[in-house]
């Protein structure tokens, strides 16, 4: 009597946390109520998922190096600079480009500058891994000096170069002003950035769920060593992955100074703080928890700024603590974390 041979088991598929996504909604149906004008509330819910977006693309590249290379980069914030001063001096010679009342131009103007600053930024990031960052993998304390002292003399090379004075990077004439539906305004540079924005969400995910390089990556962050044992050469990864995260730095930078139509050379260090908040409370090296945490911090300190201007200080800081003494790993860490 021949055996039945039984067929395999179906490989489990790991469930999706729903709860940290209730938190939002949560925050957002409270603001509804203290708010109380519901225009009020929609134009200030717009307004914080815009500026979301735009920490949640500065953010993704220190969280996607970290959550692959377990390098804690505190020079992040040099690469926003320097991108930031590379679409200044691309935008320059497109000054008519920007003046245009075409959209299209203005886009394409914004389109080259923010190609050649994540272009630079990635070059830059790429040297940067192999002359600071390779002699101090696994050295979480080297790591944070050395990045920091990259930081800080990125900063004065930015004023030597481009003076200490004060840059005026002005939006493009077909971004200025809002669109108005009802009572409701809504920002044309705003809805720029959520829609950038959810592109590098959705690009992200997509490669990193929907792709080889995606499985190496996710591969590499359980366990490098059988990555390489498989014949992967995980260290070119590791050079490509700092590759992105320095780009999107680049992007992030862009995006920053014209939003603050203005900058400097430490044009970085008003959003680096936000930006460790988000990281962390994500749960360190977690996209999709970056994304989140990047929506809850803009929320909360839009509308705290709203309701209550002084709370709006430590709001974030409060919002990390709260967080932290629910799950110390942050809303979706990563596993090996």
């Amino acid at each position: 009597m021949s055996e039945t041979k039984a067929a395999p088991a179906d490989i489990p598929r790991a469930k999706l946390d729903l709860l940290p996504l209730l938190i939002p909604v949560v925050l957002a149906a409270a603001a509804l109520v203290l708010v109380g004008s519901p225009t009020t509330w929609l134009t200030l819910t717009l307004s914080a998922l815009a500026m979301g977006m735009m920490i949640f693309v500065i953010a993704s590249g220190m969280t996607l190096v970290f959550g692959l290379m377990d390098v804690i980069n505190f020079g992040h914030g040099a690469f926003i600079a320097i991108g930031a001063y590379l679409a200044f001096t691309v935008l320059g010679p497109l000054a008519g480009w920007m003046a245009s009342e075409s959209l299209l131009t203005n886009l394409g103007a914004l389109a080259i500058a923010a190609v050649a600053a994540m272009i630079g930024t990635g070059a830059l990031g790429m040297a940067f891994e192999r002359v600071i960052i390779r002699p101090v993998y696994g050295q979480h304390l080297k790591q944070i000096l050395i990045t920091m002292g990259g930081l800080i003399v990125a900063e004065q090379a930015l004023h030597a170069i481009f003076g200490g004075d004060q840059k005026a990077m002005p939006l493009p004439n077909g971004l200025r002003g809002a669109i108005v539906v009802g009572d409701l305004a809504f920002e044309k540079y705003r809805l720029l950035i959520v829609v950038v924005g959810l592109a590098v969400f959705t690009g992200m995910q997509l490669v990193l769920n929907r792709t080889r390089i995606g499985l190496l990556i996710r591969a590499g962050v359980e366990n490098a060593e059988m990555v390489e044992a498989l014949g992967y050469r995980i260290r070119r990864l590791f050079i490509g992955v700092f590759v992105v995260g320095s780009g999107l730095a680049g992007l992030g930078g862009v995006l920053w100074a014209l939003y603050r139509e203005t900058l400097t050379a430490g044009i970085s260090n008003d959003v680096m703080t936000l930006v460790f908040i988000v990281v962390i409370i994500g749960g360190l090296g977690s996209v999709g928890g970056c994304f989140l945490g990047a929506i809850l911090v803009a929320l909360l300190a839009n509308y705290s700024a709203f309701l209550v201007p002084k709370f709006a200080l430590v709001s974030t800081v409060l919002l990390m603590v709260l967080i932290l003494l629910w799950r110390p790993q942050g809303l979706y860490p990563v596993a090996k974390r």
